[in-house]
């Protein structure tokens, strides 16, 4: 069993909570964070890149000198793809390309459980009572965060209903928020602390965070 330490917003420990290490994999397991990380990312590209062959390019197409007798090599127009801003020989014409991998869907649940199980082993993970904001205030968060000992950056999950939190942070230079139901293993690894509310870590490790996603919508 993990004991993960429950802070008040001073940063005092008032409450434990204790985390089966087999909800979350049981062990660390790098192969599968691998992959669900790759898979992450390359959802993320756009896949839009493109190049202007000799025909794209602007540019005029008059010989730049005659063929004979200036002792220089054969040259042809100025778009010629061996000359600095001619085109490109083999150019990517095409507007969009295709990245995607997949996961099934057990695999992509157990990588982000994994991912949190690899935070919690390192005391990475800094549980706060409550994160509940009568109006949004930056400042406030600011202070909570300092002292946790927050020093690098961090991704705050709290509960979609919770927009106040999210709000509050949002400014914060090297900070994110994420809804606890959306908590994944590319977000986790990107960044070093991961801040969350005690009822939200619970709701993500009895699994409600999703029910609850997929009654609203």
């Amino acid at each position: 069993m993990i004991e993960l330490p429950i802070y008040d917003r001073k940063g005092k420990q008032v409450d434990t909570l204790s985390i089966d290490e087999a909800v979350l994999g049981t062990e660390v397991r790098p192969t599968l964070l691998k992959q669900a990380y790759v898979m992450f990312h390359s959802n993320r590209r756009q896949g839009s890149a493109r190049t202007k062959s000799r025909g794209m390019v602007e540019g005029s197409t008059r010989k730049i000198y005659k063929q004979k007798g200036t002792g220089n090599a054969r040259m042809g127009q100025v778009r010629s793809n061996i000359r600095k801003g001619g085109g490109v020989t083999f150019a990517k014409t095409r507007t969009h390309e295709d990245f995607r991998k997949d996961m099934p869907k057990k695999m992509r649940q157990l990588a982000n459980k994994n991912a949190l199980l690899a935070k919690l082993i390192d005391g990475e993970v800094k549980c706060i009572v409550d994160l509940e904001f009568a109006t949004p205030k930056t400042s406030e968060f600011k202070a909570i965060l300092d002292a946790v000992g927050i020093d690098r950056s961090c991704l705050i999950a709290v509960d979609s209903e919770n927009r106040n939190a999210a709000v509050s942070a949002r400014n914060i230079a090297n900070v994110d928020t994420i809804r606890i139901d959306q908590l994944n293993v590319f977000e986790l690894l990107n960044h070093r602390y991961l801040v969350v509310d005690k009822t939200s870590m619970e709701a993500f490790l009895d699994g409600s965070a999703w029910k609850k996603a997929e009654e609203v919508a």
